[in-house]
């Protein structure tokens, strides 16, 4: 028996042979070809069979995933077909007689390193992409297949260096009970299609192939990040029992599904989901959520190459607000910037872009953006409960700009005859120290905020959420953020506001009661977490909760937090 420990990145427990994911080995020499026309065609063939399979995976991905996830095949059949990428191959083949597969390996790796020596995660992304398809076109070059997931017929664990998104897209939940690999984190691709598939992940666990044969049996705990190899009896009857009880714990959750979000003590919270495509939706739904918390409307502008139009917003944001059915819908206005890039918009490369030309100071400046969006937000007000926010606010001027640019808009539209919604919501995310600090002068011209902790975290504590070496300051529970977020709260009541909260903290076990105490009116997470979330508060009390907010501010560390929580409201 061997434990490995890694990270936990999709709950669950799951109990079966390893599948060991071995790549093949690819031996590329630098030869020269003698007919250029023939070795023409050969990449050409090669490039066209990849189209053929990532349009299939793409297809499948769109059945078992939805759309979202599936737009990373779009990505890649991007990169097919750029000609920035696939015609220096071609000039090194007819210029210099090199054969396909060294060519198209050298330019894919001088890609590769350009990406990944980037300091901002969504170009680090595109590298991951570009070794894909790379990868995928050199095995049709040299007729060495890559293996097949979707043929997988036997419950098993998938043990992997890392999973590509192609990889991930074809497992069949029927089958693959878990997958673990050396690398990787909660925010990879693989974990994330991991979540959306419901399949339990431990990734990270750096010697999971050293480690493991095929056929070992294995244990995947998603909860702890624990990696058990050839478990003993003992352990094997430990982990079924804490698989049955979680399946009749999800159970127990499905059975809240219609039910509203009220304490012990009678309070009513909201309870709404985050969502990025109309798609998602339907999950949202079959997890009971009361509203939409955070539509983030970026989507609609990525994995293309070109600015959406005002049809097809108002098409995705009309598809949302008819399938909630006059449950509330908070719209984000676009937030692009930090770690999520336009490459059409061709924006100057910045040092530091979290902190740089994003969201609201983009939409301000580049005003037809802004406008646009806008128009198809009003239009499609009248087909539901629209709310709309607008994202990384740092003045009053800020505020009070962007809303004037919404009236005018409203106002264009009217003249224009075209209905739009009379009283629609208009907030604020709240993920800046000063908009935090500044709560009661933004109350007086708000509707409502938002609270975006993954941001508002990472910029009280000057800690990059996305640099390992200082992860230890990612505080959700610091009393620094707590005392923020309390102020927030209490401002925004003071002049009879709501507030919500749609950062990963919203949905955090430790993390509510704590807000419950501090008087959070909404709760907006993952759709997957609402179930559990809403069980959770069915047993806690506000007043309770709400009678240790001084104690709560007055703790200096977050340690001390967790073990308030833990002792308190007995979580794990």
């Amino acid at each position: 028996m061997i434990e490995l420990n890694g990270i936990g990145a999709s709950d669950g427990i799951a109990i079966a042979k390893a599948y060991s994911l071995k790549e093949p080995e690819f031996i590329i020499e630098n030869k020269t070809v003698s007919d250029k026309q023939q070795e023409l065609k050969k990449l050409d063939d090669a490039l066209n069979q990849a189209k053929s399979e990532l349009e299939q995976i793409r297809d499948t991905a769109r059945v078992r995933l939805g759309e979202e996830k599936a737009a990373i095949f779009s990505a890649h059949l991007l990169v097919l077909q750029d000609p920035e990428f696939i015609e220096p191959v071609k000039a090194d083949i007819e210029n210099n007689s090199i054969c396909a597969e060294y060519a198209l390996k050298e330019k894919a790796d001088m890609f590769i390193a350009m990406f990944e020596a980037m300091d901002n995660e969504y170009m680090k992304e595109r590298a991951a992409d570009i070794k894909d398809v790379s990868k995928r076109v050199i095995s049709h070059l040299l007729s060495v297949p890559l293996p097949n997931l979707s043929l997988i017929s036997e419950e098993v664990i998938v043990v992997a260096e890392d999973l590509t998104p192609s990889d991930t897209a074809q497992l069949n939940g029927q089958y693959v009970k878990g997958f673990t690999t050396n690398i990787g984190g909660r925010t990879s691709h693989s974990a994330i299609m991991a979540r959306s598939m419901e399949i339990p992940a431990v990734v990270g666990t750096k010697q999971a192939t050293s480690e493991i044969q095929n056929g070992m049996i294995l244990i995947v705990d998603g909860f702890t990040g624990k990696l058990i190899i050839d478990p003993t009896e003992k352990q094997l009857i430990e982990y079924k029992q804490k698989h049955e009880q979680y399946v009749l714990q999800r159970e127990e959750w499905s059975k809240l599904v219609n039910e509203a979000t009220v304490t012990e003590d009678g309070h009513h919270v909201e309870l709404a989901a985050n969502i990025g495509k109309p798609e998602d939706v339907e999950k949202v739904l079959e997890n009971g959520a009361e509203g939409i918390g955070l539509y983030r409307t970026e989507f609609l502008y990525m994995e293309r190459d070109k600015l959406p139009t005002e049809e097809e917003q108002f098409d995705a944001y009309k598809t949302v607000l008819e399938k909630m059915e006059g449950k509330p819908v908070v719209v984000r206005t676009l937030d692009i910037g930090g770690d999520k890039e336009l490459p059409y918009l061709k924006l100057p490369h910045e040092l530091n872009p979290f902190l740089g030309f994003r969201a609201i100071r983009l939409c301000l400046e580049q005003q037809d953006i802004f406008r646009t969006q806008l128009r198809a937000l009003l239009r499609a007000s009248t087909f539901g409960n629209l709310k709309i926010m607008f994202p990384m606010i740092a003045t009053v001027d800020e505020f009070n700009e962007a809303k004037s640019i919404l009236m005018e808009e409203k106002q264009k539209l009217i003249q224009e005859n075209i209905e739009v919604a009379e009283d629609i919501e208009i907030g604020m995310m709240v993920e800046i120290p000063s908009a935090a600090v500044l709560a009661d002068q933004f109350a007086k011209v708000v509707d409502f905020f938002s609270i975006g902790t993954n941001d508002l975290i990472q910029y009280t504590m000057a800690a990059d959420r996305m640099n390992e070496r200082v992860s230890y300051l990612y505080q959700p529970y610091n009393p620094a953020i707590l005392r923020l977020v309390s102020m927030v709260i209490d401002a925004a009541h003071q002049q009879g506001r709501w507030v919500g909260m749609c950062g990963e903290m919203a949905g955090d076990k430790v993390a509510i009661p704590l807000l419950l105490g501090l008087g959070l009116d909404e709760f907006s997470m993952s759709a997957s977490s609402i179930l559990p979330a809403r069980t959770q508060l069915k047993h806690l009390s506000k007043a309770h909760a709400a009678s240790h907010k001084a104690e709560l501010l007055a703790m200096d560390t977050a340690e001390k937090v967790i073990d308030f929580a833990k002792e308190t409201y007995a979580v794990n």
